[in-house]
């Protein structure tokens, strides 16, 4: 399921900068990379979902091989907000929900995602460090200059001289800023260029990209004679069309189809989104006939278990499941279902199902199984919860979720010490890095120095911002 990590209502994403605020305010997307100088915002709504996720990965994966990036370490994060945007900060390329939703076609992604691994391929956010640098050192000398200008003019009594010299100081830094921003709008030309690249070499139809970019451009159309394009950090859209049109529809693929497979997934992940994010009658008011009858069946299922009677939905579930046996989201779902239904052991026999034809992969089906298995309070069932997060954690160690299932499946064990260390990290990844320290102090007294839990206890303790 759609599940954030610590419970937000939708917001517009915190901290990402002035340069994305100007091209919002301006209704263009931010496509691109994240501003280096910034820090990932802590707060940033982050959600987790299996099946969407594996989606993207699928999307992603021929692309990274196509532009020669390594898959490791390369992640996709769903981040909670109804805005299209789409950005790269590290190795993690981070999608707005409202993309998904968005995006009629699994091409249309697909070629956001292009453009974001052109940003990785291109070592965009290495050099843009080395061009923020180059300009801050521009505004730093024009600053000095401008200062050292007014204080001599100061001291020989002219007025007009501290003038110059403050408009010195302030023309430096506007040059310096524009340049910059010259410089990121060429980079961002050449992510849209390696993303035609890229679909061509995967034999996928770049049309989808510049459906995106027209999209944008009829946003634009009452304010863009408003807008200067000297201040944006990103081309208008009617400059990424003109520069990408020719090569696009030159590609052997342009006229080319999704697979009706494909189509169905996106589909399914576009209801699944509507449901858990935008509210009871979202997926009829949003999809209606321009979605297939499964994933509208989906979605309703969905918004039945999330809006009405839980237990009205197990038999719609039952009916895609009967559909579908081995889509292991169905039996995730199902799970949920379940839960929420208090059948406890229900839930376990779902999740267990949905893990195995998974095959085990996703960490976020692994937690969901280990919270029902701590909820069935049977010791049996919880020295399991216990092995199945700590898989969980193992794969994806920054998941808050996990720490705090893993912690009541020690509590309850009367393991204190495992527990605590559990509720340090999930603290700690959550951000909350005061109270993450005084457990991590309470582990350290629960365990022998230099053991492994002592370490990682230790490791919090010492952790500085």
């Amino acid at each position: 399921m759609v599940r954030p990590y610590s419970p937000s209502r939708l917001s517009p994403e915190p901290g990402l900068g002035r340069r994305i605020a100007i091209i919002l305010l301006a209704c263009v997307i931010s496509l691109g990379a994240l501003n280096p100088s910034q820090a990932q915002p802590r707060n940033l709504p982050i959600v987790r979902d299996a099946e969407i996720e594996a989606l993207l990965v699928d999307y992603m994966v021929p692309l990274l091989r196509a532009a020669g990036v390594s898959r490791k370490r390369t992640d996709v994060v769903l981040v909670n907000s109804k805005s299209f945007n789409a950005f790269v900060s590290g190795r993690k390329i981070f999608i707005n929900l409202g993309a998904i939703v968005q995006s009629d076609t699994p091409n249309e992604l697909i070629g956001v995602l292009a453009h974001e691994i052109g940003h990785l391929a291109g070592g965009h956010q290495d050099r843009l460090r080395q061009q923020l640098d180059r300009a801050q050192t521009i505004a730093t000398v024009s600053t000095i200059l401008g200062l050292g200008a007014a204080v001599a003019a100061g001291a020989s009594g002219s007025r007009q001289g501290v003038g110059a010299g403050a408009g010195l100081a302030a023309g430096g830094t506007e040059a310096a800023r524009r340049g910059l921003l010259s410089y990121q709008r060429t980079e961002e030309l050449a992510a849209d260029r390696a993303a035609v690249s890229y679909l061509n070499r995967t034999k996928q139809s770049p049309r989808g990209i510049l459906k995106t970019f027209e999209s944008f451009q009829k946003n634009l159309a009452l304010i863009q004679d408003r807008i200067d394009p000297y201040r944006l950090s990103h081309p208008l859209p009617r400059e990424r069309i003109s520069a990408l049109q020719s090569i696009a529809r030159a590609s052997p693929y342009f006229d080319k189809k999704d697979p009706a497979s494909l189509q169905l997934r996106h589909d399914k992940a576009r209801a699944k989104i509507l449901a858990y994010t935008y509210g009871p009658d979202a997926v009829e008011q949003l999809l209606g006939d321009a979605s297939s009858s499964t994933a509208l069946k989906y979605g309703r299922t969905i918004s039945t278990f999330l809006y009405r009677n839980p237990r009205d939905a197990i038999s719609q579930i039952d009916a895609l499941i009967r559909a579908e046996p081995r889509n292991p989201y169905y039996h995730e779902i199902n799970g949920e279902v379940l839960l929420k239904s208090q059948d406890a052991q229900g839930a376990v026999k779902a999740f267990t199902r949905a893990v195995q034809l998974d095959g085990g992969k996703s960490p976020t089906m692994l937690v969901a199984l280990g919270h029902a298995l701590v909820l069935t309070g049977d010791e049996t069932n919880i020295r399991r919860a216990v092995g199945e997060l700590e898989v969980a954690v193992s794969l994806d160690p920054n998941n808050p979720r996990a720490y705090r299932h893993l912690a009541m499946a020690y509590g309850r064990l009367g393991d204190s010490g495992s527990a605590n260390l559990a509720t340090a990290e999930q603290n700690f990844y959550s951000g909350q890095y005061k109270t993450a320290k005084q457990f991590a102090a309470r582990t350290k007294r629960s365990f022998k120095k230099n053991a492994p839990q002592w370490l990682r206890a230790d490791d919090i303790m010492r952790f500085k911002r």
